[in-house]
């Protein structure tokens, strides 16, 4: 399962591999050497960074901010396709009902 990290740790994390960049060269090599001080894997902290510029609008991608509109919108379209079906099976019902 994996671990969750709140959002203070993970702008620390990526803060500290911006810092790091110019010793080590690249994202990846920056993230192995400050992923094993604070015991988070490279992989997780490299797309900590790449969310991050992408946050930041210096890379193309999904907003954090869209991605959550996103995800309400989702949950939301759900919540009423459902109470859309319960209210059509309940008209049905009633319908057939006779006088």
């Amino acid at each position: 399962m994996p671990k969750k990290y709140d959002v203070e740790f993970k702008a620390r994390a990526v803060r500290l591999v911006r810092d790091h960049l110019e010793d080590y060269g690249s994202v990846t090599a920056a993230s192995t050497a400050v992923g094993d001080q604070l015991g988070v894997s490279r992989e997780s902290l490299r797309r900590w960074v790449a969310q991050a510029e992408v946050d930041d609008g210096a890379r193309p991608g999904v907003s954090t901010a869209e991605i959550e509109e996103i995800r309400r919108l989702r949950a939301e379209n759900k919540r009423l396709s459902e109470a859309n079906s319960i209210l059509r099976a309940a008209s049905i019902f009633f319908a057939s009902v006779p006088d």
